[in-house]
């Protein structure tokens, strides 16, 4: 492998190392349970991104079944 391959795959490693880390601290860490405005805002977020990504969805088979993904053709005029 090349050197810039290696030195990438290093970094990807560190930094999914350290992510992991931080993850094994927040979850045995003792804390504040989380507060009831909190879960509000957590609801209101969840509900928001499963209506944006269903309403994605449905405009990609929407355009898809009308065949607006479909390469452009040019018509010859004879």
């Amino acid at each position: 492998m090349r050197t810039g391959t290696t030195a990438l795959i290093g970094a990807l490693v560190a930094i999914l190392g350290a992510a992991g880390w931080y993850a094994y601290q927040g979850l045995i860490v003792p804390g504040e349970p989380m507060p009831r405005d909190g879960y509000i805002a957590l609801t209101i977020g969840v509900v928001l991104s499963i209506i944006v990504g269903a309403g994605l969805m449905a405009l990609l088979f929407f355009s898809s079944r009308r065949g607006y993904d479909e390469p452009p053709t040019f018509k010859n005029e004879d």
